[in-house]
């Protein structure tokens, strides 16, 4: 896996051997999730499934989808410890089929690298902590299940549950790094919110821009988190004194799970996407792809009330930029106060830090911001969630 050498607390995730790197390393060349366009490889002829419209059944569709080029599991979540400190957290799991010809009869050969990132955003710091990490299937410590959501990477575990009784659906997650390890199980009785028409969301004008894609908002989350005495103190020099080696921290995440062949149309550089919790009960997601000139090209508002219903009136958006902040890894400006205006009212957008770029440059590729983020009506607190912008360090092609 690769460590973070930008990061101000040191390497950061597990430590992964210099050999299972080069092992992955031409793969990742062949099915790099932010990389190529194309449904169909240029490479070998290699073709993955097309999206066409379907019913999703679950359990089978928390499952992996392996015939599928691109697929990403996404769980984001704001946490408060015991003393009202904020944390927002970040675990993502990519699966990519590579190029590698079907014929090899080895279970080593690469046609399926799982990939992983993590990151903790605590309120009062100064900068993202994140860790990464990368692996061909075919290995005990890089599995996923095609049958519900169960996958693992290393020491780095996500999977789902049906306990008590049906309707109630139960997640478990752990992230262990280097200096620093989360756990926490997460709840809900709702059942998936399908985007788009019933779980096929389009992503650009043509029937082939589309991917599969479901939400699980409003999970209700326990967690635990360790610090090294390390991180400790580093973090404490940052004005985080309150906090401790072992904390409890309970909160709500948020859920994204999607499958693809091809998803940026001509012309996108890149895409914003949101995902916020509003203290009314209710749940917003909206996403935009850009050009290189920062027009959007096409976009989605799904607007959700306290009862994951569609909520009444306009389901349209207006993205203004507020404000924007210049990484100082990534030379990347990156716009991350946004002013949202839906309907006849607006809302503020603003970041818990700036620095909430991910250098993904040895796993997933390029930088890209992802951070915890507010959301202010009339100057006050009414909600919080994530905010993701990529394509702006370097244009996507995926």
């Amino acid at each position: 896996m690769s460590a973070d050498s930008s990061n101000p607390f040191g390497p950061i995730g597990d430590s992964m051997n210099r050999r299972r790197i080069l092992e992955c390393g031409f793969a990742a060349l062949l099915a790099h999730p932010w990389r190529t366009s194309n449904a169909s490889s240029p490479l070998q002829g290699k073709s993955y499934a097309r999206v066409t419209p379907r019913p999703l059944v679950f359990p089978r569709d928390h499952g992996g989808h392996p015939d599928y080029r691109t697929e990403w599991w996404y769980l984001t979540g704001w946490l408060r410890t015991a003393l009202g400190r904020a944390v927002g957290f970040q675990l993502t799991f990519f699966r990519s089929r590579t190029a590698h010809p079907d014929s090899n009869p080895s279970r080593f050969a690469p046609r399926q690298l799982l990939f992983s990132h993590a990151a903790l955003s605590i309120d009062g710091s100064q900068r993202v902590i994140h860790a990464d990490q990368v692996s061909r299937t075919g290995f005990a410590d890089a599995v996923f299940s095609e049958t519900d959501t169960a996958l693992k990477l290393n020491r780095w575990t996500l999977d789902r549950q049906s306990i008590e009784s049906p309707g109630i659906d139960h997640y478990r997650g752990l992230i262990a790094a280097d200096g620093w390890r989360l756990s926490f199980q997460a709840r809900t009785n709702r059942p998936p919110v399908l985007r788009g028409q019933a779980g096929l969301s389009a992503k650009g004008p043509a029937k082939e821009q589309a991917s599969y894609y479901y939400s699980r908002p409003h999970l209700n989350v326990v967690a635990s988190l360790g610090l090294s005495k390390d991180f400790l103190g580093r973090l404490s020099q940052q004005g985080t004194a309150d906090l401790a080696a072992e904390q409890s921290l309970t909160g709500q995440a948020w859920l994204d799970h999607e499958w693809s062949s091809s998803l940026l149309m001509g012309g996108a550089v890149g895409w914003d996407w949101l995902g916020l919790h509003l203290d009314s009960g209710e749940s917003w997601m909206l996403f935009r792809i850009r050009d290189g000139q920062g027009q959007a090209l096409f976009s989605e508002v799904d607007l959700r009330d306290r009862l994951n219903q569609r909520r009444g009136g306009s389901q349209t958006a207006r993205w203004e930029v507020v404000r924007v902040w210049q990484s100082p890894h990534s030379g990347a400006r990156y716009p991350v106060e946004i002013r949202l205006h839906l309907g006849g009212g607006s809302v503020l957008i603003q970041p818990m830090m700036d620095d909430q770029e991910i250098d993904a440059r040895a796993s997933t590729g390029g930088f890209y911001w992802e951070g915890a983020v507010r959301v202010i009506r009339d100057a006050k607190e009414v909600g919080r969630g994530y905010l993701e912008l990529t394509g702006y360090a370097q244009p996507l092609a995926l």
